[in-house]
């Protein structure tokens, strides 16, 4: 008779930010770090491959309108590393979890939701608020 165990899930129910919570954000950080940089290989890898002078016209706007595409996607991808680093450097100095308006706790389904969260959901809506308000003006 073999037993499963469950793979460990954070819970509201423990202590916030304990060890295994932080051990739980910091594997889940990494290996989404570590899939965005193996994506970001095979892009360029392909693009690389796909460096082919295109006879016709429509192909080669079409082929260069794809790697724009591609480019701002991995840009995009370069600055949420950099945000996956800034977590992993709140959880080795203790500050992750934390609101860094209010330094109320964020809250597990928020964190499992998006590890990188600095903001409570309040403070994210007043963020947005203000953001929404001077753009309209």
């Amino acid at each position: 008779m073999s037993t499963k165990t469950e793979p460990y899930l954070p819970s509201p129910n423990e202590p916030f930010m304990n060890e295994r919570q932080q051990q739980y954000f910091r594997q889940k950080l990494i290996r989404w770090k570590e899939e965005i940089i193996r994506e970001s290989k095979e892009t360029l890898l392909t693009l690389q491959k796909e460096n082919i002078n295109h006879a016709d016209l429509a192909d080669r706007a079409s082929s260069e309108s794809e790697r724009s595409i591609e480019l701002r996607s991995r840009d995009r991808q370069r600055k949420l590393i950099a945000k996956i680093d800034s977590a992993l450097s709140r959880i080795d100095d203790g500050t992750y979890g934390y609101c860094e308006d209010t330094n109320e706790p964020i809250g597990i389904n928020r964190l499992v939701a998006r590890p990188i969260a600095t903001l409570s959901i309040e403070a994210q809506e007043r963020h947005e608020r203000r953001e929404k308000v001077y753009r309209d003006e």
